[in-house]
């Protein structure tokens, strides 16, 4: 194989490398290393990294490279040759990495209660911080590649970057129960929490992460829809001043979550996403206020026509005729009888309203005296 006076390496074009192998492995005590700007040039020898070479021109020699001298055999003088491999590594930053959720994070938006595909984007940088360990720990999967690029190594973290973004969002969002549509100002604090989980993963190939950000959070066209949808809904239960519209949404939310769940049940819906009990709490005090705040109206029957008018109402309202109590006390027994009952089903008392004799006035069974006069209008004298 041909003796190599001068090496150099050009780069390649948008600097999208991040190691680069020289292909050819003998050298002689003499050769000419150019190492750019931006560049680390390293010789590796025997599975080991021997010294790193930063920006300039070096003439390969014993005295600036001393671990050389176990390598090289001596008796050929100045010419002595050597073989071993090197590597240019790129040592400046690359800020336009892009990365993003493949699939969506399905869950339910804890103020909407309707399940959203949230997704996520943005862009980070990366640059190489302790080259003997990104080296050491990447020759290995190098191969016979004569480059290797960021797309390599995104390619290695792509899964848990996402997951860990995927992680800290859906934490938010539940646990935190921030909605997804007002998520956008916790965007730099999240960006901050993303760097850091993230950076821990990659510091322990050698890799500085910078600037990481999340750009956006978002969800699909069709899932806006649904909460518009429910904005108004809820608008048309608000201008009637009902409660209905917390209960609707309650089996809505439920319905929705229990069919995603294996084993299915309304006791069970949702609680993989940590929401099964504020549905069912929701739920509870949402139809505790319903039943509550709505109760149910007594009603009395007109005995002329059959209207069902309100209880307390003294006169029909569809015929005018005068109505009977709903409920009357028998004045004999005691006993609570039908307002439209003629005798007492108890004691056969007689239930017909009494006049008095001397004013016209009418007082209920079991009346002794008139209380307009004190005119005797019932009983014995």
């Amino acid at each position: 194989m041909a003796i190599i006076d001068v090496v150099k390496f050009y780069c390649i074009a948008k600097r999208n490398w991040l190691v680069y192998r020289y292909p050819g492995d003998s050298f002689v005590i003499g050769t000419q290393l150019i190492v750019g700007e931006g560049q680390i040039a390293v010789f590796f020898k025997g599975g080991k990294a021997m010294d790193f070479l930063g920006a300039g021109t070096y003439t390969l020699h014993t005295g600036n490279i001393p671990i050389l001298q176990s390598i090289i055999n001596l008796p050929f003088g100045n010419t002595t040759p050597f073989k071993a491999e090197l590597f240019f590594i790129n040592r400046t930053v690359k800020l336009d990495l892009l990365w993003g959720t493949s699939d969506p994070i399905s869950l339910i938006d804890p103020k909407y209660k309707v399940r959203l595909r949230v997704r996520a984007f943005g862009q980070f940088g990366m640059r190489i911080s302790d080259y003997r360990v990104f080296l050491t720990e990447l020759i290995g999967a190098l191969g016979d590649r004569e480059v290797v690029k960021y797309d390599m190594v995104l390619d290695y973290y792509r899964g848990v970057t996402v997951t860990k973004i995927k992680t800290l969002i859906a934490d938010t969002i539940i646990n935190k129960k921030i909605s997804v549509l007002e998520i956008a100002p916790m965007l730099e604090e999240l960006s901050k929490a993303a760097e850091a989980s993230v950076s821990d993963e990659f510091s322990r190939f050698g890799i500085e992460i910078v600037n990481f950000y999340l750009s956006s959070i978002n969800f699909p066209d069709e899932d806006f829809d649904k909460i518009n949808k429910l904005l108004g809904e809820r608008a048309a239960f608000d201008i009637s001043g009902d409660h209905r519209y917390s209960v609707k949404r309650s089996f809505d939310v439920m319905e929705t979550a229990a069919g995603n769940e294996s084993d299915g049940g309304l006791a069970s819906a949702g609680l993989g996403l940590g929401i099964g009990g504020p549905v069912g709490q929701a739920f509870a005090q949402s139809t505790e206020r319903v039943f509550t705040t709505q109760p149910r109206q007594e009603t009395v029957e007109c005995g002329s026509c059959g209207h069902a008018n309100k209880a307390g109402n003294k006169f029909c309202g569809n015929c005018g005729g005068k109505l009977a109590p709903a409920r009357a006390q028998c004045g004999a027994c005691g006993s609570e009888v039908d307002g439209r009952a003629k005798f007492c089903p108890e004691c056969g008392n007689s239930m017909q309203k009494l006049q008095c004799p001397g004013c016209g006035h009418e007082h209920e069974p079991g009346t002794k005296f008139c209380s307009e006069c004190g005119t005797r209008v019932g009983g014995e004298a």
